[in-house]
């Protein structure tokens, strides 16, 4: 098989050399469309994510000392996210609780991490007997451990 080299292009045709230059630019184009612009994209979205995360932290940051200090109560007028916190740690749950979002002005979406099934689900019972909040909407895994699950929990005081 005989090598080529650019002085080879010489050698070429007008017409193969115009194909050769029209399938250069093609494979160009390709590139850009199928590699960089979707790279391009997440990158992008990262950024956004990253933005996000930290605006959340400084949040969390600002509140850590509330959460901290403030005792849960029977009937608490407590922010729902202190009482959640207090009342997950309490419950054996605070190695469980990995994150926590606002939703509207008396909800908050939780996650949980190997948690404990039934000390979850009494957890749950408590916080909705004692202080009325209720589970509007739950998503639950099993985490392959026996008896510990991974959880998405959607919380509303009235």
């Amino acid at each position: 098989m005989a090598g080529w080299s650019l002085a080879s292009l010489g050698n070429l045709s007008s017409r193969e050399r115009r194909t050769l230059a029209f399938g250069g630019v093609i494979a160009a184009v390709l590139f850009v469309l199928a590699v960089v612009l979707p790279l391009e994209r997440h990158v992008a979205q990262l950024r956004r994510d990253v933005a996000r995360r930290t605006t959340e932290l400084a949040w969390m940051r600002r509140i850590a000392p509330e959460l901290a200090a403030a005792p849960v109560r029977r009937g608490s007028t407590l922010p729902l996210i202190v009482l959640i916190d207090q009342s997950a740690r309490q419950s054996g749950l605070g190695s469980a609780l990995t994150g926590s979002t606002p939703s509207g002005p008396s909800g908050l979406n939780l996650q949980l991490q190997r948690a404990p099934f039934d000390r979850m689900v009494g957890w749950l019972a408590r916080l909705h007997q004692d202080d009325g909040v209720e589970v509007t909407g739950a998503r639950i895994q099993a985490s392959g451990a026996p008896g510990l699950v991974n959880a998405s929990l959607d919380l509303k005081r009235p």
